[in-house]
């Protein structure tokens, strides 16, 4: 009789190759109740970019990193606003300056007259 392939879903994949990072392949497939191989596979296709594991892969060393992140991304945000701003001066600029200059030829054009 053969046996029957089980279907796992993505999050399940992504949850059990998290775990094998955190104990070991062995240990998790164990602990999952699913082949070594299958397990292995997991692992040497997040590996190699196959299997997107995401942001909830993170170490505690990385997990600092985390932490900072927002300060980061806020700095980043007044830096872009910043530049914004600055652009949007530039471009009122040439609108300014011709405004100016029309009125610069209307002055002297009812002087000529």
């Amino acid at each position: 009789m053969a046996k029957k392939q089980r279907k796992y879903d993505m999050e399940y994949k992504i949850q059990a190759v998290k775990l094998a990072k955190e104990l070991g392949g062995a240990k998790a497939a164990a602990g999952l109740g699913i082949p070594e191989n299958t397990m292995y596979a997991w692992t040497k296709a997040a590996r190699e970019g196959r299997l997107n594991v995401g942001y909830g892969s993170h170490t505690p060393e990385t997990a600092m990193n985390l932490a900072e992140e927002p300060a980061l991304l806020r700095r980043q945000v007044r830096e872009q606003e910043k530049e914004i701003r600055c652009l949007k001066e530039e471009n009122e600029f040439p609108g300014e300056a011709s405004a100016f200059f029309a009125a610069s030829r209307r002055k002297s054009a009812r002087g000529r007259e």
